[in-house]
């Protein structure tokens, strides 16, 4: 694990209701304080990736509208409008400071493709070795909700994973995690450390959603068990906290942390499985394949397969369960599902895995969510 004098790439994520005025229009005020923070911390020789919501928020009052739409037609106008204004202003506020800003605008098909993925990896990586702030957001004016991210606090720790990031702060209007709704409860408690996302932790969650943003404390949670199992540390607190950034870097915040421990992190590969592959079939195995691997054993031989779901060829991701429906992970399989449905027609497929034991990811053990 990374400390903190050897920390040196850090991803912020920004949320809507952070970066807007009451009006629902961009606060130059907002913006001139983060931006401050991340140039503070270029300064002092960290790497900085910013994920900032915002656009649809600073848009829609330029299409005419009094509330933020809900449709996905006028969603998108808003951020055809509003995302241009956002890197207009992130501009100029970094130049002031002396730096360059790079806009980076994602689908999630654009993670879901391994070429892809990696070809987005190495744009960021040749960014941050000249210095520019990439500023990433989600594609929102071409994207539909079967290849949306969902909320960009997920993009955030994908994109931290995908970066190999040191940290993932997300910079939100709560200044961390409670034991219960701190703004209907006033007795409720800031958890100050989290080791690992519990069901009793994800009850604390409750309904935090702001009402220009799309990611409420749950969607947090989920970011975080992502960089926590990809070996990344997190931080949660709240945006307009005075030198919020410099401080979470430091372990000097007023927020959560979150860092995994005991845990192997995953590896690239694992990471791209786990969280951006979209599974192409399903594998059922038998109970005594489903046992072996939860006792430790990874590999899958044909006479533990039970069923074949969906059509695949080889070298495609799939769904491996068990005999009653539950999840046990994802892997790269080494044959197709026309393949797996004959194997008497194979003889070499007897003593050879069914999937890749190099590229298979366990949920037994990991507990992580699938997208």
């Amino acid at each position: 694990m990374t400390s903190e004098t050897e920390m040196k790439r850090v991803v912020v994520k920004i949320g809507s209701s952070s970066l807007t005025s009451l009006h629902g229009e961009i606060s130059i005020r907002k913006l001139e304080a983060l931006v401050d923070q991340v140039a503070k911390l270029k300064d002092a020789g960290y790497e900085v990736i910013l994920v900032s919501s915002g656009a649809v928020a600073a848009g829609y009052r330029k299409l005419g509208f009094l509330q933020r739409p809900e449709n996905l037609p006028e969603k998108q106008a808003s951020a055809s409008i509003g995302q241009g204004l956002l890197m207009e202003a992130y501009s100029k506020l970094f130049l002031a400071h002396g730096y360059v800003a790079s806009q980076i605008l994602i689908t999630r098909s654009d993670f879901s493709d391994e070429y892809r993925y990696h070809n987005v990896r190495n744009t960021m990586n040749v960014l941050l070795e000249r210095g520019i702030i990439p500023i990433i957001n989600e594609n929102d004016t071409v994207t539909v909700n079967r290849l949306k991210f969902g909320d960009n606090d997920t993009l955030a720790a994908k994109v931290a994973g995908l970066i190999d990031a040191d940290l993932l702060v997300i910079l939100s209007d709560i200044d961390g995690l409670y034991d219960g709704n701190p703004r209907k409860n006033p007795k409720a408690k800031r958890v100050q450390r989290v080791s690992e996302i519990t069901p009793e932790i994800e009850a604390c969650a409750g309904d935090t959603d702001s009402e220009v943003g799309t990611g409420g404390m749950r969607s947090k949670l989920d970011a975080f068990k992502i960089v926590m199992a990809s070996g990344i540390k997190g931080f949660l607190g709240q945006a307009d906290t005075a030198d919020i950034l410099y401080q979470a870097v430091h372990g000097e915040a007023e927020g959560t942390y979150f860092e995994a421990e005991g845990t192997l992190p995953l590896n690239q590969k694992e990471q791209w499985i786990a969280f951006n592959s979209g599974p192409e079939g399903e594998i059922v195995l038998s109970d005594d394949c489903s046992g072996q691997i939860a006792d430790g054993q990874s590999s899958i031989y044909p006479d533990g397969v039970r069923e074949i779901k969906g059509k695949f060829k080889s070298g495609a991701v799939v769904r491996l369960t068990d005999s009653h429906g539950e999840d046990i992970g994802l892997g790269i399989v080494n044959y197709s599902s026309a393949q797996l449905e004959t194997p008497e027609k194979n003889k070499d497929m007897k003593n050879k895995a069914v999937i890749d034991p190099e590229a298979f990811v366990c949920h037994l053990d990991l507990s992580l969510p699938v997208y």
